[in-house]
């Protein structure tokens, strides 16, 4: 036999073993790079191909869209055409143009681990190999892109091509993946594990995940309050001084082509604007070059500015007013915000129902201390204060050397104003909204007791639910073998067995529902006109007799029923002998008495059955057979 050469080498059939899906996600983030690139090109190309007067070729429109790309990332670039002849740094990173390549990464890492929808599906691709290939994918694509412009008169700062590429593509790739694995906990608290133990312990105590899910989750809503409270003020500024924003528009350029491309710069910048504002709002405010601070308390912005509508917007030097002073909502309202979503997680109420109403579930986890709720609200407020030192941070950056060396708000002032906002309004709010959920956690609790005692409370209802039927039951049989020891065998046999068969169709239902039900029963709406007590009970048993005894009996002691085989003659239970007559009580006693007496009942003349023949000798019965009542009775 011949040894048959294997078609790939060990080397290669290792690589293509352990890593299963590289490729894909290689070409997943070169194409994700390429889209950014190419949609930032067809724009900056079209408005080239529009303008009357253009400057250059079609190939200095294809380096500014990929200096454009790169300042999307947070790159800094160098301008080299300047009047001095010095290259001055252009650092402000329009936030709008940078969601663009961070969906476009998250999207192929998702699409690159390639989770199954169904369970039985094929295993997905390892989140270290899609992120790996997304990652050097769309880097490798970014790094031609630097080369590219590299000699053009505006080129990147290799610097900041090494330090902000990377971390822009591998954090949105690793958000990708994560989101495609089911945003699971265990990752994000692997990572605290870099921590210091006393610290961890500290911030987030034992259970750190709850108290993490929570925290963000409230620092999300307070920074999107803080971004959103921003961008309103930027808007009731523009419509304030509408006119300056209107004549700088206009003042900047007259085709309509650069009209449309300074519309599309304004956008591109309204979210770092709204940044600035949300930070004027805070106190620290922001900074229009150097030495020109804005802040709610005074203004003095920077008398050179190049016309711009957005710059409009700076308020009127001077010290502030109680117009500017009024901004200080918007932080009150972010606390409280963040308060709020901390004391919803600190006391759970559970969902509402169909009808609207907040039903709690019985599983109801139980409510945090008030120094546990203050901790995570000061949790919170740091997270939050992180959101806004990063946007604080991406909003700003350099246009030019000297006075114009800094622009936008100081990302460490603004993160510390969010924090101690936060704490400040939050704590309060915090423990307020904390006691009333507490409050009405109890009434509701008072209200349906059920609810919350759970499978405890099912299970003690079920075992009085249990006793009160055996109950009947005994008095049931008693019932049943009174009657039968005073009616002919024939009405007797009948009219047991039409009982025997009702109770035994209630029994079925009534238990079985007792326990699907969780509620506390209502009254009967329609009560009946006897009451259960002994005294009326006993009447009626009496009338009952009376009225099945035959007329011969009249006048004469009655002979004594020989005890059906399997039963006691005493017929066991209470001496009331309730459940006969009305059809209460199950059928593990009255019906087997029913059944023995429907096929033991022969005639008239009280003939026993098979069963009696095989129990009882003769007409009377021994002395273990006949009960105390039994013996001797009369009608």
């Amino acid at each position: 036999m011949t040894a048959r050469r294997p078609s790939l080498s060990p080397l290669l059939q290792r690589m293509r073993d352990r890593s299963p899906g590289l490729g894909a996600s290689l070409l997943g983030g070169a194409v994700a790079a390429g889209l950014g690139l190419g949609s930032l090109a067809v724009l900056v190309l079209a408005l080239w191909i529009s303008s009357p007067y253009p400057d250059s070729g079609p190939g200095g429109a294809l380096h500014v869209a990929a200096a454009l790309w790169l300042l999307a990332h947070g790159v800094e670039l160098v301008r080299t055409d300047t009047l001095s002849g010095a290259p001055l740094p252009v650092g402000v990173t329009p936030l709008l143009l940078l969601a663009l390549p961070v969906w476009l990464l998250h999207r192929a890492a998702r699409d690159a681990t390639d989770v199954p929808a169904e369970p039985d599906g094929p295993p997905p691709v390892p989140a270290r190999t899609a992120w790996t290939g997304v990652v050097l994918g769309y880097l490798g694509v970014g790094g031609a892109a630097a080369l590219y412009c590299s000699g053009s008169e505006l080129r990147p700062s290799w610097f900041w091509v090494t330090v902000c590429l990377p971390l822009v593509a591998a954090g949105a790739a690793a958000s990708g993946v994560w989101a495609a694995h089911g945003c699971p906990r265990e990752p994000v608290l692997r990572l605290l594990l870099v921590l210091p133990d006393r610290l961890r312990l500290l911030l987030f105590g034992a259970d750190a995940g709850p108290r993490l899910g929570a925290a963000v989750r409230a620092a999300g809503a307070g920074t999107a309050v803080l971004f959103g409270g921003g961008a309103l003020l930027l808007a009731v500024s523009l419509v304030l001084h509408a006119p300056a924003a209107q004549a700088s528009f206009l003042q900047l350029t007259e085709g309509w082509t650069g009209r449309f491309a300074v519309l599309l710069l304004g956008v591109a910048l309204i979210p770092n604007a709204a940044v600035w504002s949300a930070s004027y709002s805070l106190g620290p405010g922001f900074t229009l070059g150097s030495g020109h601070l804005v802040h709610p308390f005074a203004s003095d912005p920077a008398p050179l500015l190049p016309p711009f509508p957005l710059l409009a917007a700076v308020p009127d030097a001077g010290p502030g007013t109680r117009l500017n002073w009024a901004v200080g909502l918007v932080p009150v309202v972010a606390g409280v915000t963040v308060a709020w979503f901390v004391a919803r997680a600190a006391v759970r109420l559970g969902e509402r129902g169909e009808q609207g109403r907040r039903a709690p579930a019985p599983a109801s986890p139980a409510p945090w201390p008030a120094a546990r709720t203050a901790g995570v609200l000061v949790l919170s407020a740091l997270v939050c204060a992180g959101f806004l030192a990063l946007l604080a941070a991406l909003s700003g950056g350099p246009l030019g050397a000297a006075a114009l060396s800094r622009f936008g708000p100081v990302w460490w002032q603004s993160g510390g104003a969010t924090a101690l906002w936060i704490t400040a309004t939050g704590l309060p709010v915090v423990l307020t909204v904390r006691g009333w959920r507490l409050w009405r956690r109890r009434a509701h609790a008072k209200a349906v007791p059920g609810q919350w005692t759970g499978a405890g409370q099912a299970t003690g209802a079920g075992g009085t639910a249990a006793r009160t039927v055996a109950e009947a039951s005994g008095g049931s049989a008693k019932g049943s073998a009174k009657t039968a020891a005073q009616e002919p065998p024939k009405d007797t046999a009948g009219r047991t067995a039409k009982g025997a068969g009702g109770r035994a169709a209630a029994s079925s239902t009534g238990p079985g529902e007792d326990e699907l039900y969780d509620f506390v029963p209502a009254q009967d709406p329609f009560p009946p006109a006897w009451q259960h007590d002994d005294l009326a009970r006993a009447a009626r048993w009496a009338a009952l007799r009376e009225a099945s005894a035959p007329p011969e009996a009249a006048g004469r002691p009655a002979e004594k029923e020989p005890a059906p085989t399997g039963r006691p003659a005493d017929g066991s239970g209470p001496a009331d002998g309730s459940g006969s007559a009305d059809g209460s009580g199950p059928d593990e006693v009255t019906g087997a008495a029913g059944k023995d007496d429907a096929e033991g009942s022969a005639g008239p003349a009280g003939t026993a059955g098979k069963d009696r023949a095989t129990g009882s000798t003769g007409p009377a019965a021994g002395p273990e057979e006949s009960g105390p009542e039994s013996a001797g009775s009369t009608p």
